[in-house]
Order: structure tokens, then sequence, then C-alpha cells
């Protein structure tokens, strides 16, 4: 029998797919006295993350800033092209698509959802169907989420935008990028989408409290359209400001602007290739150390079966006898290390959301964090006495190995 001896002590290890794990150089940038934010090297510094951003996204269009949550980038990207009435359709692949449809619907939207249950990506030939459908150009947005952080399926976002091109249907293309804007691969400009909504505490590494929104000319032309926008929602002056305060609707938020800075030169430094190569090694070696705990009677399951619908920043997984939230609560009591819960994958009430649990492997992660993040899952299992395959962090060091 194991003993009960707890080796948690030193830093903690926050392995949930955001906040992510915050870099040294953020955290210092951030520790400083509050700037004058009326003049001077604040708005140097904000006109200089703009086109740094833009560099991010892969856009050439505008950028607008919010102090907020992903949930509030949702309403300000809607609130700018979408006005009470409107349709839009929303196919979800998990919790979140399910979310931004729900903030359309608070707004006065008529959200048409498509349903595609949560391990599986969206079936082009169903959304063809319901935009064929719309003979009189109703549907005014989609609303695609490219990473679902709930259920780790990653959305083709090209395709998407082929089906609309192919049925001539003038819908804005809306993209979530919350989970997966300096982690997987995305093209805005290259994949034709109008307006992207991301926020700060995954990929980008600062602390939550940054909301952004991309958007086209398409989508500016839409703002114009509408007789009321609210004032703070509005990115028409966020983007083109005639007065510093403009940017942020206010006082700007000083310190995450310098924990952005710092952020952006560690992507940029990287590039933003390798950035996305990185995240594509380790993602592979985390599916490979749970591929390999599966075999035989292993109960341990990915959510998402095909690795080329899978995200490089999320893995979702359950147990199926249940022990999941077992094992999340031993890695945070006894190694430091804490997992992410099964967020909408079962009700509250239900017995069954013990199975599930998530892997963030996001940002700011390297080859020996994610080989100790394995090591801590193993560890785990079998002082839980989980059944599981053997060779997980075999086949992981493989992987980052590149053999």
């Amino acid at each position: 029998m194991a003993d009960s001896l707890s080796v948690a002590q030193g830093r903690e290890y926050l392995a949930i797919p955001g906040p992510s794990v915050i870099p040294d150089q953020v955290l210092q940038a951030m520790h400083r006295p509050s700037p004058n934010i009326y003049e001077g090297a604040l708005h140097s510094l904000t006109e200089a993350i703009i086109p740094d951003l833009r560099r991010v996204a892969r856009t050439r269009h505008h950028v607008a800033l919010y102090i907020c949550n992903g949930h509030g980038a949702w309403e300000a990207a809607l609130s700018n092209v979408l006005a009470p009435g409107d349709r839009v359709l929303v196919p979800a692949t998990g919790r979140f698509g399910h979310g931004w449809g729900e903030v359309a619907s608070a707004l006065g939207a008529e959200v048409e959802l498509i349903e595609f249950g949560k391990s599986s990506p969206m079936d082009m030939d169903r959304i063809a169907d319901s935009l064929r459908a719309d003979r009189r150009h109703e549907i005014k947005a989609v609303l695609a989420v490219h990473v679902d952080t709930s259920s780790s399926v990653r959305n083709d976002i090209a395709a998407l935008r082929a089906v609309l091109d192919d049925l001539g249907h003038p819908a804005l293309l809306m993209v979530d990028c919350i989970a997966s804007l300096g982690c997987d691969r995305f093209e805005m400009d290259d994949w034709g989408v109008d307006v992207m909504v991301t926020a700060s505490q995954k990929g980008l590494m600062v602390p939550p409290g940054l909301g952004l929104v991309f958007f086209n000319d398409r989508a500016a032309a839409r703002r114009a359209q509408l007789p009321v926008v609210s004032r703070y929602w509005d990115w028409q002056p966020r983007a083109q400001p005639q007065e510093y305060y403009q940017y942020f609707g206010g006082t700007a938020p000083t310190h995450h602007l310098y924990g952005l800075r710092a952020a952006l030169d560690l992507i940029h430094g990287e590039g933003i290739e390798h950035v996305w190569a990185r995240h594509e090694r380790l993602a592979n070696a985390v599916w490979a150390a749970c591929a390999a705990w599966g075999q035989g009677n292993g109960p341990l399951r990915m959510n998402v079966a095909n690795p080329a619908h899978r995200s490089h920043a999320v893995t979702a997984l359950r147990i199926e006898t249940g022990q999941g939230t077992a094992l999340r609560e031993w890695l945070t009591d006894n190694l430091g290390l804490t997992l992410g819960i099964g967020l909408g994958m079962a009700a509250s009430d239900d017995p069954a959301r013990h199975r599930f649990f998530r892997l963030g492997h996001m940002g700011h992660v390297n080859g020996q964090m994610i080989l100790g993040l394995l090591g801590g899952i193993e560890t785990g299992m079998r002082a839980l006495g989980i059944a599981h395959g053997t060779g997980g962090v075999e086949a992981a060091a493989a992987v980052i190995a590149g053999r």
C-alpha cells in the first residue's frame, strides 16, 4: 500500500486549459508601479502592441482591445455586427459554441444551432444545408469556435469559409480563437475570417482581463449600418482612436499592457511558425502517452478519436471507471500538479462528471514541463490503482525526441 507522504511542496504546476502558465518575463514586466496614463511611454508601448497582435492573428486589419474576459469579447464582437432580430448560425462542438450562441440570443438575435456533439468536428455538409435553405440570406453571421476548450475539438475554419464562398452566402464568418490563438495555426486573412475574438489568458500567456476583437472591412461596413451600438462595446473608436483613452473606453489596463508586451516579445522572438510547431510536437507527446495508458484494459480514453480533429492546446480525457476527479485531487494534494475539470461534459449533479478531466498544454510550455505533467499523471494512476497500459512516458519521450 502506498504511503501518504505528500511531495507537493515547491512551485505548483497549473496544467489547466487557461489561465495558462505565466512566463517569468511577463510577471516581471507587470511588477512595477502604476504608470502615467495621460502621456509618455505607455502610449508608445500600446501603439507598438497593435501591429504585433496583427502578426499573431495573421491579419492586416483592425484590432480592438477590451478590459474583459472572453465572454466580454463575444459580446463586443456581436454588438458591432448584429441588431435585435438578426439571425445567426451556430455550429456547436462543445460548451463554448453553445455559450457564444447564448450571448447572441441574450442580445436579441435569433439563433439557429447545429449540434455536432462533444467529440466530433463540424460537418460541412450539414452547415451547407442550413445556409442553402436560407434563400433570403437572413443569416447575418456564422459563429464558429476554432478550438472548443471544453471538448478539445479543433474545427476546420478554412473549410467553413469555402462553404460560404461556394454558396455565395454573405454571412460574416466570426471565429472564437480564445483557446487556439498562439497555439494552433490560425490564418485570419488567408482563411477569410471576418471577425475573430480571443483573450489574454491562454496562448497569449497574460493573466485574464484582456479581450481582443480583430475585424476586417466587411465587418466594419456592417457596424456602419447599425443604428445603435453600445458606447462601451463600440469597436470603431478603439480601432481608430483619436485620444489614447479610446483604445480602452476609459482607463487603460496598464499592467496587462506591460505583460502583453513581454508576451508578444516572447512569441515573436520564437517565431509564430515555431510556436505552432512546438505546440503540435508537445500535443503529440501527450496523445502518445494517453494512447499507451489506454491500451489493454486501461479505462483512459481521449475525447476526440481522430488526431486531425484534436486541439494542440488542450486535451479532454475521461476515465470510464469514474476516477477522473479522484486523480485530479490526488495530483493536486500530493504532487502540486493541477489538471482541468471536465467542463461541460456532464451536468453538475450527474455522477458521470467524475469521469472527465482536461490537460492544458498551451502557451508557456516546453518538453520537460510536459514530461513532468505526464510523469505526474502516471504516478497518480499508480497510486490510486487505476488500470493503465505501460510505456506512456516513454512513448511521449520518443515523440519529443523526434524518434
